[in-house]
């Protein structure tokens, strides 16, 4: 009995890294003739499907996403599986053995939590960050959670994020609708672009259609995070980007525009912040101010095209 779907969106991944993602999908205790295996292909520059070979899982499959973006790799996954929990695994994702035999479990034990996802995502970076950035790894999706939290509000301790996703498919379903039907869409990561919150979109449609969300220690898994992911101007981008998506969900979910930051009342504060901020406090400051100004844009833009 099939129990789950496992599915890697992947856009010209990293060799070693998507390598050490498959192997640890190899060692997984759960036997593969309860899950399947789906490795989207979001339009990489030379097709995965020459290079990289599956056969090992006889549930496992290629698939063609020519939309680049990752919401779209994930809605082509959603459509092409077929179990009744689909686990999302980033192409830098290491799944502890247990991961999904866990997974399957909090679902039976959890019937009503409509999204799941790890509690316990650790670090393995490619070099070790200096001190001045460790402000910023939360950004890298990160989590060190003591117990499960889960609730039907949403708030961070208790809304999984991408690495590790498990969704209901009638949640995953009505969130693939939901993207039909919108006329704002959020993209998550597209190219160069660092938007997100496509992950923690697929939760607020579990609340809305009364289901919980939660996060569980005892789901690990290994974030694989290059050297260049630990440069200042990278992490200073991301921050802008996560807060830019923010506001985008917001506004898509609950009509609210960002507030201009330069408008008279508000123009006091940030000149008072570009007086009293100094170094990495200052530009972190500055990233949230562009991050406003890029929400308002590309919300201005969205209804110019409606």
């Amino acid at each position: 009995m099939l129990e789950l779907s496992v599915i890697i969106c992947a856009h010209n991944p990293r060799p070693h890294y998507l390598h050490r993602v498959l192997e640890a999908l190899r060692s997984q205790t759960l036997p593969k003739s309860q899950w399947e295996l789906l490795l989207i292909d979001n339009s990489s520059s030379t097709p995965l499907r020459a290079k990289w070979d599956i056969s090992w899982h006889s549930n496992g499959r290629h698939c063609l996403e020519s939309e680049l973006g990752l919401s779209a790799a994930r809605q082509r996954g959603i459509r092409e599986s077929s179990g009744p929990v689909l686990v999302f695994v980033d192409d830098d994702n290491l799944l502890d053995a247990n991961y999904l035999s866990t997974a399957v479990s909090i679902g039976k034990e959890w019937p009503r939590l409509g999204t799941w996802g790890s509690g316990a995502t650790i670090p393995e970076f490619e070099r070790q960050p200096p001190e001045s950035v460790k402000v910023f790894l939360p950004f890298l999706t990160l989590r060190d959670a003591d117990a499960p939290q889960w609730g039907n509000v949403p708030v961070p301790e208790s809304t999984p994020w991408g690495a590790g996703l498990c969704v209901r498919r009638e949640i995953a379903v009505a969130y693939c609708d939901l993207n039909e039907q919108s006329g704002f869409k959020i993209t998550d990561r597209k190219g160069k672009s660092l938007l997100s919150c496509g992950d923690v979109e697929i939760s607020y449609v579990a609340r809305r259609r009364g289901f919980g969300t939660g996060v569980f220690p005892e789901l690990k898994l290994v974030h694989l995070i290059p050297k260049e992911r630990l440069s200042t101007d990278y992490l200073l981008k991301l921050c802008q980007a996560s807060h830019t998506s923010y506001l985008l969900l917001t506004y898509k979910w609950s009509g609210n525009v960002p507030n201009y930051p330069f408008r008279p009342r508000a123009l006091l504060s940030v000149l008072k912040n570009w007086l009293t901020r100094r170094g990495l406090d200052r530009r972190r400051y500055f990233a949230d101010v562009r991050a406003v100004i890029e929400a308002r844009r590309l919300i201005a833009a969205s209804r110019t095209q409606r």
